[in-house]
C-alpha cells in the first residue's frame, strides 16, 4: 500500500458497552489445544478481539433497537414484513421477496429449486457455503475470477472474467448452467469489489445465452461505495442509486443480511421471476416458516429494514472502508504481507508468502491464525487450503489458489485502538515466523470441514 494511512474518525458515538475478557498466554495455549487448533471451536469468552467473521457480529444502532420494540410478531402478513419487503424492493429492484434466517438458507432454497446433479454454477468466486450448497445438490461450482496477483493497485479485482465465462458457456452448453452467480464484493479474493461495467458485461453474456444472473450480495453497499469512489462516471451518484442500477442488471439476488443489513440475523432471496418465486416459496414454507417471516422474528425484519437504509450512509461507508485500509497499513508496517488494495470488510494476510517454509498441504494460513490467537487472543479465519483445498485422507490433495488469513471486521464494534493493539502483537508474530509449525487434519466431515475439523501441529 505504501502511503501512511490515518485512523478514521467514527461517525457515531457509543451508548452501550460490553466487557471483553483478557486471558493470559498460558490460558490461551490451553484453550487452543482444547479446541484442537480449530478457532471455530473456541468459546467466545476465550477470545479478546473476535475477527473470525463480519457475519451477524454488527453493533446495531439506537434506531434499530427502537425498531425491535415495534416488531409485529404476527405469523402471517405482519407489518414488519411489509416494511422489510418494501425496503428490499426499493433498493434491490426485485418484486418478489422471500425472507430467510440467513444467507446459506437462501442458497439452499435456490439451488434445491433450480439445480440438477451434474449441472454447473459459474461464479466470480464461490465462498464456502455457496460452494458447499452447490456440491450438496450435486452441482459443480466453477470459479472464474479475473487474474489476481496480490500486488495490483486496481480496485475492481473482484470482477468476473467475462471472456472465460462466455467460453465456458459455449463449451458446456447453456442448458447445463441453470444460474450464474456474481458475488459482490468478492470475498474469497480479498473482499474486492466488482465494477459496474463488469456487472453490465456479465449480465449481457448471461442474457444472450438465456441464463439468469443472480447476485450474492451480502456486501452490496460496500461494493456500491467502491464504484462511487473508483469507477469513472459515478462520482456524483448516491450509493443507493448505484446499488439500484447494479441490481437492475440481475434476475435475482440472495443475501446474507448479517453483513450489510447491519443486523445479527437474517437474509432473503429476491427474484423478478414470479414462477420461480412460487416454487421457492413452497420450499421456504416447508423448511423455514411461513413466507412472510421465513425463520425470522418480526423484530428481526424491523432491524433489517432500518439497517438496509443506514448502511447506505456515505459517512458510514467512508469510515468503514477507511478503517479496513487503516488496519491493512498497520499490518503491513508490522511485517505481514497483505492483499492490496484492501476491500470493504476485512484485511487478508498472505500466509503463503509469510510462511514459505510451510507447504500448502500443512495449512500455513491455519498456522498463522493459531499464532495470532496465541500471541494476543485475536480470533481470525483461514481462507486457504483448509477451507477451499480438496482431497485429504486417501484422495489427492489439491491446494486452494492462495493461502490467506482473513481479519474480518465487525461493523461499528471495535475502535482503532483495538486494531493498533492487533498490529503491535502481529509484529511479534512476524519476528518468530520461522518457528511456526504446519498443521495436519485429524478428522473432518465431507463438506465445510474448516468449521468442525480437528487439527494437530506437525513436529
Amino acid at each position: 500500500m505504501g502511503e501512511k494511512i490515518k485512523a478514521p474518525v467514527e461517525p457515531f458515538r457509543i451508548k452501550s458497552v460490553e466487557p471483553i475478557p483478557t486471558l493470559d498466554a498460558a490460558t490461551r495455549e490451553a484453550k487452543i489445544r482444547e479446541a484442537q487448533f480449530n478457532l471455530f471451536k473456541l468459546d467466545a469468552e476465550s477470545v479478546f478481539i473476535d475477527l473470525l467473521t463480519d457475519s451477524g457480529t454488527n453493533a446495531m444502532s439506537a434506531h434499530q433497537w427502537a425498531g425491535i420494540m415495534e416488531g409485529d410478531e404476527s405469523y402471517a402478513g405482519a407489518r414488519s414484513f411489509r416494511r422489510f419487503e418494501n425496503t428490499v424492493q426499493e433498493i434491490f429492484r426485485m418484486p418478489y421477496i422471500l425472507p430467510a434466517h440467513q444467507g446459506r438458507v437462501a442458497e439452499n432454497i435456490l439451488f434445491s429449486t433450480i439445480l440438477k446433479p451434474g449441472q454447473f454454477v459459474p461464479n466470480n468466486t464461490h465462498f464456502d457455503t455457496t460452494r458447499a450448497n452447490t456440491l450438496h445438490k450435486g452441482g459443480i461450482p466453477i470459479d472464474l475470477p479475473v487474474a489476481v496477483d496480490g500486488s495490483s493497485g486496481e480496485y475492481f479485482r473482484g470482477n468476473m472474467d467475462v471472456l472465460a465465462l462466455e467460453k465456458f458457456i459455449e463449451d458446456k452448453g447453456a442448458e447445463n448452467i441453470p444460474v450464474i452467480i456474481l458475488t459482490v464484493t468478492n470475498n474469497s479474493v480479498g473482499g474486492l469489489p466488482v465494477s459496474m461495467e463488469n456487472v453490465r458485461q456479465t449480465s449481457e453474456v448471461c442474457h444472450r445465452f438465456g441464463i439468469p444472473m443472480f447476485f450474492d450480495c451480502a456486501r452490496f453497499a460496500e461494493n456500491s461505495y467502491f464504484i462511487k469512489k473508483h469507477e469513472p462516471g459515478y462520482e456524483s451518484r448516491s450509493v443507493k442509486e448505484i446499488a439500484q442500477e447494479m441490481f437492475e442488471y440481475g434476475d435475482g439476488a440472495m443475501m446474507s443480511a448479517k453483513k450489510d443489513g447491519l443486523a445479527n440475523i437474517g437474509g432473503f432471496i429476491a427474484t423478478k421471476d414470479l414462477e420461480l418465486a412460487r416454487r421457492m416459496r413452497e420450499l421456504l414454507i416447508l423448511v423455514e416458516g411461513y413466507a412472510t417471516y421465513g425463520g425470522l422474528a418480526g423484530r428481526d425484519l424491523e432491524a433489517l429494514a432500518i439497517g438496509f437504509e443506514e448502511v447506505l450512509a456515505e459517512d458510514y461507508l467512508e469510515y468503514r472502508t477507511s478503517q479496513v485500509a487503516y488496519l491493512g497499513s498497520l499490518l503491513e508496517g508490522a511485517g505481514l504481507p497483505i492483499v492490496t488494495p484492501t476491500g470493504g470488510h476485512a484485511v487478508f494476510v498472505d500466509a503463503g508468502e509469510f510462511l514459505p517454509h510451510i507447504p500448502a498441504e500443512q495449512f500455513p494460513g491455519q498456522s498463522l491464525a493459531v499464532a495470532l490467537y496465541r500471541e494476543c487472543g485475536v480470533r481470525t479465519v483461514e481462507i486457504g487450503s483448509l477451507m477451499f483445498g480438496e482431497g485429504g485422507d486417501d484422495a489427492e490433495f489439491v491446494p486452494a489458489p492462495r493461502e490467506l488469513v482473513r481479519l474480518a471486521m465487525p461493523r461499528r464494534v471495535y475502535t482503532n485502538t483495538h486494531y493498533e493493539f492487533i498490529a503491535e502483537h502481529a509484529a511479534n508474530v512476524a519476528k518468530k515466523k520461522s518457528s511456526l509449525k504446519g498443521m495436519k487434519i485429524l478428522s473432518q466431515p465431507k463438506l465445510l470441514r474448516h468449521f468442525i475439523c480437528d487439527l494437530a501441529e506437525i513436529g
